[in-house]
């Protein structure tokens, strides 16, 4: 992810940039990257000469040419950035044509910001608030987009920290922004998700409404084959006729009620395999719960090398596959139950 700070002149865009460095970002600065070009040309560091200086390589290359620039060595060390002191609509145009990039603005009264650059000494402990001001307003308002423009930049924010007060109101206003942000964020689901996700498809076509099951088996990264809860081929379904209950007495002397009707996802997903021909040996079976005990021996004998479930079942046959060597990852510790068990 990138992450572009602009704003006004001592808004807080370097105290913004931290916290995000808190968070993992690697920092690209503009105002670095043109400091040490005046460096290199023997100039003093004044805000004029910056802006004169930043102006000057848009002109010779391009417009984003300081953005770009930044954003080439974030890419050679990779992970999140963020990248400040954006000041033209065009650098801001350059980095979301990059993909996963949120704008954050920072601003805050100019009385605030004169104080804190002047806090700051240098050149700027002898300028004067009007003086401040002009030169600011060069900074916000030009009509050439190849030139610095903070107004323009502000609006096209995605989010706006307003820092007129504390550095821990600042940080407080950037955690929820951060927050929201992150659910912003794509995340690519892992393997096990993706294919637990298939598997919740599937199970939308399970005729069993006690606990519509889906299976799939993959391997290699490849589904093979896929199963539901539903009757034998011919059968009338539950959602058809109703349930066919039957109690069940376990050895502690309690009492469960579980539905016969029908023939489990995990069965199914297998039985597909052997209908087609294909091998499921060493594969992965994912699921909705712990399989069952019948369920839990047919998985061992088909040559499943490891079990992923979306819940625990209450009823779930472990002992079994430790037994056998075949681990089982439950992705969400939360015990499933149907009704009248």
């Amino acid at each position: 992810m990138i992450i572009g700070l602009t704003g006004s002149l001592s808004a807080g865009k370097g105290t913004v940039a931290n916290f995000l460095k808190e968070k993992g970002f690697e920092n690209y600065s503009a105002r670095d990257f043109l400091v040490d070009e005046i460096n290199k040309r023997g100039l003093p560091v004044t805000n004029d000469i910056i802006a004169s200086v930043e102006n000057q390589l848009r002109e010779i290359n391009h417009p984003a040419y300081i953005v770009e620039v930044l954003y080439e060595k974030a890419k050679l060390v990779g992970g999140d950035c963020a990248i400040e002191s954006l000041k033209t609509s065009l650098e801001v145009e350059f980095l979301r044509k990059k993909g996963d990039f949120i704008l954050i603005a920072i601003d805050a009264e100019p009385q605030r910001r004169y104080e804190r650059t002047l806090m700051r000494g240098g050149e700027t402990d002898k300028i004067t608030f009007d003086k401040f001001l002009e030169s600011e307003q060069k900074e916000n308002f030009s009509e050439d987009e190849n030139k610095q423009n903070l107004k323009e930049c502000i609006k096209m924010a995605d989010f706006i920290l307003t820092n007129n007060r504390t550095i821990n109101d600042l940080k407080k206003s950037f955690e929820e922004v951060f927050e929201k942000i992150n659910y912003k964020k794509y995340k690519r689901p892992s393997w096990d998700e993706y294919f637990m996700e298939v598997t919740r498809t599937v199970a939308k076509r399970s005729t069993c409404d006690r606990g519509r099951s889906g299976c799939v088996i993959a391997k290699n990264r490849q589904i093979l084959v896929t199963g539901y809860a539903g009757s034998p081929v011919g059968f009338p379904h539950c959602d058809e006729v109703g349930h066919q209950m039957k109690k069940t007495i376990h050895e502690g002397g309690s009492v469960s009620q579980h539905c016969v009707r029908t023939v489990h996802a995990e069965q199914n997903a297998i039985c597909q395999a052997a209908k087609l021909g294909i091998s499921i040996n060493e594969a992965t079976l994912y699921c909705k719960m712990n399989p069952c005990q019948a369920c839990a021996k047919i998985i061992i004998n088909s040559g499943i090398k490891r079990v992923v479930c979306e819940k625990k079942d209450y009823m779930s046959e472990d002992d079994l596959f430790k037994k056998a060597g075949i681990p089982v990852d439950v992705l969400n510790n939360e015990v499933e139950r149907y009704e009248n068990q």
